[in-house]
């Protein structure tokens, strides 16, 4: 029988009841403030951004920003303040906004009028506060309802601004959800990084800088680059550029402020014009991969209104540079066809360590291609094999089917673990490579060399069945998962895996697509009910749901899980974990460290940090 299908099947839903059932579309995932990109940095930057468009308009040059250990937020700047007969519209009417008129804020972040209102709606507590000419007005919301006699206008002998006061909501996001102030004073060291002259004050700290992106790029680099970084500006951009000894492309880059962690037609732009640049500096048509293998580059540009992909503002969409404007192809080429190639004229030293840079990746690669061209042969009748360890899909990322974003490549350990994922994936776009014991430690091993040797067929083959030889491309898989046991073993192949793909294939990482798969640690159930569980937290809690005497089943491989069980972990409700370089400034010291020849300092690590605790299950 057909559900039926009336007029009372239809809702309409007012602007805070849609941002609270869908604040996905406004803020991304929700998060526990585990990771940078978490719901919650979103909501502190929806209101900073706000302050830092004052700046830009050349009004208060001071940001204070406080959060407590229970995360209460407050942000409080120095400029104009929001106008005191339009406080409410601002914080509680959808699309409504001082930004939209093109003149007063023709290069700002914020234009859709949409941010505060989540910040507002997603919020157990959310003050707004205005300050203007010796009055002030405030106002109080609990979930986007204003509270009744919270609306309160008075003289004040405070400087003009605006003061935003609030805390996230606890039946919206995690318990458990909390702030780390490391992610939170990288984003303020952003933001001083692209506004020169702004001091903002995190908890009591000052933070500021008086060189732009070239203190970006300092800050960011831990090792000597291989020269003097490069740093040139002009009207709306600014571009610093230097390279490493790594492998792969680093970008910082920005529009109007917003850190684009996603890059965007800007940084394709930058990507382009580095290449045709440098080739017709060193009149030499090296290959863009060579030129750009190495290069740690921060761009920043200012655009009349800016289209992002998404309200999170992490990838540039526009195509030019404002209605009417050149495109930003077109402007990113001729600037730094013109700025970079005077520089390198007036610094030619720089030019040759550039160019002695290029020339090492040049070789490197063509080693590479010299070992892939002796073991064809051996790859071939190794096809077989191949084609076993690979359990593929039907569909690609590299190619244009609908369900390409959709597809998956689990990296397991064993046949049993692999077979449960096999038998339980979607064939069509979930493939499954199975691991034959441990890979080898790459640490520290020439990339010719690795594929070279015999003893690491394992990574070899790996990397054949991404298609990531020559480009990120050509990557056949939008999501690599790591899925190995949560034992010893399991978490020494998952180090071993990551230490791989740091070393040769940082790309992979840095454009999002590699992952570790959250499996089940618990199953509890009792007659009528069964429940998985990820921690021990969750552990107690289902004990506690399903009351006297529930099975206990800890799982200690992916092995023992059913592939019937395992369909659900894999399925619309996969649990994974995100792999970023966000922080890792001294990721070389802590491979050197984790993965080196250093065994006594690791032994004596060990010995001086062990703990043994006894498993409850």
């Amino acid at each position: 029988m057909e559900a039926e299908y009336t007029e009372d099947d239809i809702q309409t839903l007012d602007w805070r009841e849609h941002i609270r059932l869908r604040p996905g579309m406004y803020i991304g995932k929700l998060g526990d403030g585990t990771m940078p990109d978490d719901g919650l940095y979103v909501l502190l930057k929806e209101v900073i951004d706000n302050s830092i468009d004052e700046f830009v308009m050349g009004i208060g040059k001071k940001i204070l920003v406080s959060i407590d250990k229970n995360g209460h937020c407050e942000v409080r700047d120095f400029g104009r303040g929001i106008p005191l007969g339009k406080l409410y519209e601002c914080a509680a009417k959808i699309n409504t906004g001082g930004k939209y008129d093109g003149e007063a804020f023709k290069k700002s972040v914020g234009l859709n009028g949409v941010g505060i209102k989540a910040v507002n709606a997603l919020s157990e507590s959310f003050e707004i506060q205005a300050y203007r000419e010796g009055q002030t007005r405030r106002i109080q919301f609990q979930a986007g309802d204003m509270v009744e006699g919270s609306d309160i206008t008075e003289a004040t002998d405070q400087p003009d601004g605006t003061r935003v006061a609030f805390m996230v909501d606890r039946s919206i996001f995690a318990a458990d959800a909390a702030y780390n102030l490391n992610f939170v004073e990288r984003m303020c060291r952003y933001y001083c990084y692209l506004n020169t002259g702004l001091t903002i004050n995190l908890n009591g700290r000052n933070i500021s800088s008086k060189n732009g992106l070239l203190d970006l790029l300092k800050e960011e680099m831990k090792e000597e680059p291989l020269y003097a970084p490069i740093h040139i500006s002009g009207p709306d951009i600014e571009i610093a550029i230097t390279h490493g000894d790594d492998y792969g492309e680093e970008y910082y880059s920005f529009v109007n402020g917003q850190h684009t962690t996603m890059g965007g037609t800007h940084q394709a732009a930058f990507r382009e014009a580095i290449v045709k640049t440098l080739q017709g500096y060193f009149k030499k048509s090296y290959e863009g991969s060579d030129i750009r293998n190495g290069i740690q580059a921060a761009i920043s540009i200012k655009v009349i209104e800016p289209v992002f992909e998404s309200q999170t503002k992490t990838k540039l969409g526009s195509n030019t540079m404002g209605p009417g404007k050149e495109t930003i192809r077109t402007f990113v080429l001729n600037f730094l066809a013109r700025e970079l190639d005077n520089y390198l004229h007036r610094h030619p030293e720089i030019g040759e360590a550039m160019e002695e840079k290029i020339k090492e990746s040049e070789k490197t690669r063509k080693e590479v291609a010299g070992v892939t061209g002796k073991v064809a042969k051996e790859r071939a009748k190794k096809a077989k094999i191949h084609t076993r360890k690979l359990r593929d899909c039907r569909v690609h990322y590299d190619t244009k089917h609908k369900r390409a974003k959709d597809t998956m490549l689990f990296i397991t350990e064993g046949d049993s673990a692999s077979g449960s994922i096999t038998t339980a994936r979607d064939a069509e776009t979930q493939a499954v490579f199975s691991l034959r014991g441990k890979p080898a430690n790459s640490f520290g091993m020439n990339r010719a060399a690795l594929f070279e040797e015999k003893r690491n067929e394992e990574l070899d083959f790996l990397h054949l069945a991404l298609n990531i030889d020559r480009s990120m491309e050509d990557l056949r898989y939008n999501k690599v998962i790591i899925a190995t046991d949560a034992d010893v073993d399991g978490m020494h192949i998952r180090l071993l895996l990551l230490t791989f793909f740091i070393q040769y294939f940082p790309d992979l990482i840095r454009e999002g697509h590699l992952f570790i798969l959250q499996t089940p640690l618990f199953r509890v159930r009792n007659k009528q009910k069964t429940l998985y569980c990820y921690s021990e937290a969750e552990r107690d809690r289902a004990v506690k749901q399903l009351g006297r005497n529930p099975e206990i089943t800890r799982f200690k491989g992916l092995g023992e899980i059913s592939p019937s069980e395992f369909k659900a972990f894999i399925g619309e409700d996969i649990r994974l974990e995100e792999v970023t370089l966000e922080n890792a400034h001294n990721l070389k010291e802590i491979l050197r460290f984790y993965m080196g020849d250093n065994t006594d300092d690791r032994r004596q690590y060990i010995v001086d940090n062990l703990r043994i605790e006894e498993d409850l299950a």
